[in-house]
């Protein structure tokens, strides 16, 4: 059964992620677009964001819904165009500091572009 994010647990030990227990980018959400079209995944903790619209101001894939007063993406999968909008939305990120609650992998290595706290590649996020 899925969870809240739509991820499914791991059936050999019960948690979510790879055998070390360490959550990865592709454990969430959907497949997407091929990874040839849109080859980054934005993970957005909407659950940490506090509605500063810094994202907004400097990226165009990200609006503040005016009803919950909360940001978010237009769309979570992007290309090579609009990867530099959304790692400085990320980086612009206020929530959570230093660690962001926006993330921008590369779904080609699974790797954590930005905000990267780690400086190692590892998702970053904190659920």
């Amino acid at each position: 059964m899925s969870d809240a994010r739509g991820t499914e647990p791991d059936e050999a030990d019960g948690e979510e992620g790879s055998d070390d227990g360490v959550l990865a980018a592709s454990d969430l959400g959907g497949e997407g677009p091929p990874i040839e079209e849109k080859p980054y995944k934005i993970v957005f903790e909407a659950n940490k964001c506090f509605g500063a619209g810094k994202c907004a101001e400097v990226a165009d894939n990200w609006e503040m819904d005016v009803v919950s007063g909360m940001a978010k993406p237009r769309t979570y999968y992007i290309g090579e165009d609009d990867l530099a909008e959304n790692v400085r939305a990320a980086e612009a990120c206020p929530a959570k500091k230093e660690r962001g609650v926006i993330h921008v992998v590369d779904r080609r290595t699974d790797e954590e572009i930005a905000p990267d706290p780690h400086g190692d590649g590892t998702l970053s996020v904190d659920w």
